[in-house]
């Protein structure tokens, strides 16, 4: 397979750490991913999340950029329906000024939040509904063909900052074909409508100048270890963590306790958001990949590495790199 390969750091906040020991892991994955060969590494916007750092998306991004040379690094992505376009535009165009030719910029309309913090971030039920406008509005601030009269980002104008489409469902993946953008599906998380939204994107997509032709990203988990025992070993407490984490409500569970919780209907949803996950020893995982990327038709895979803590995430960065030699 000769497709890149790219990280989604979740920016993940252990317990007992603090978002400080977050960043400084951030640092660590992007400067081994620089070293490794992967193509670019990106962070994405939640709020209100006591696991995820990634808040300030454009200011993590800043200070990796800070400490790396040439990976690639952006938003996968920002929520736009919760910024003005303009502010986003002067964001990162600000972030290519400094890192010319590094820098990308992924777009998504959910809040990444929930109810009580959309209100907090200002932004209503309805937000969403512009999201198409304020891409193009955004765009034109990039490239300095402004659509609002008199009004220009600076920085931003003309540094014609990548724009990448980000989605889960068609939706997402007709707009990147109307505007001729790259589209990114989130199929480590939500798998449902993976096949469908490529298809929809490669039929429907018309050149831009930005993209001349289609370009898929997908995502998905991988757990790789030195042996396949332990990666599945490292699976299983992954999953545990799970439960805790998005069905807990404040509580952990014991093993024991979270291994019941998985048989349910409400684990067996969790479990579905981890379809696409490679598990295995590095002949394993690079067997699943290769089959993977056949299947959603990517040209590029981004993967979210979920094991259970920062040593092994950085073991499975170095053997996936490995296993296609980068």
């Amino acid at each position: 397979m000769a497709l890149p390969l790219s990280i989604l750091d979740l920016a993940h906040i252990g317990d007992g750490e603090t978002a400080a020991d977050s960043f400084a892991a951030s640092v660590t994955l992007a400067q081994r991913a620089e070293e490794l060969g992967y193509r670019r590494v990106w962070y994405a916007e939640h709020h209100n999340m006591d696991s995820i750092a990634s808040s300030a998306t454009s200011v993590l991004i800043a200070h990796i950029a800070a400490h790396t040379r040439t990976i690639r690094l952006g938003a996968g992505g920002v929520m736009l329906p919760n910024h003005s376009p303009l502010t986003i535009a002067e964001q990162f165009g600000t972030l290519e000024t400094l890192h010319p030719g590094r820098i990308d910029l992924g777009l998504g309309r959910a809040p990444g939040s929930d109810q009580n913090t959309m209100r907090a971030l200002r932004r209503t039920p309805s937000s969403a509904d512009t999201f198409p406008q304020d891409v193009l509005e955004l765009q034109g601030y990039l490239t300095g063909e402004t659509r609002i009269p008199g009004v220009h980002a600076t920085p931003g104008k003309g540094t014609n900052v990548p724009l990448y489409i980000l989605g889960s469902s068609l939706f997402g993946a007709q707009l990147a074909a109307m505007l001729g953008l790259p589209y990114a599906f989130a199929s480590h998380f939500a798998p449902a409508a993976l096949e469908e939204a490529v298809t929809v994107y490669r039929t429907e997509f018309k050149p831009s100048a930005q993209l001349d032709r289609p370009y898929v990203i997908a995502a998905l988990n991988v757990i790789a270890a030195d042996t396949g025992e332990e990666a599945r070993e490292q699976f299983l407490e992954a999953k545990r963590l799970r439960v805790s984490r998005f069905l807990g409500r404040g509580r952990t569970f014991t093993p024991e306790e979270a291994d019941m919780i998985l048989e349910s209907p409400a684990g067996q949803q969790l479990l579905q958001m981890m379809k696409y996950t490679a598990v295995g020893d590095q002949a394993e995982v690079k067997e699943y990949v290769d089959r993977f990327a056949e299947h959603a038709r990517a040209d590029e895979l981004i993967v979210a590495f979920s094991a259970p803590d920062r040593k092994l995430w950085l073991r499975s960065a170095e053997l996936l790199a490995q296993a296609y030699e980068l």
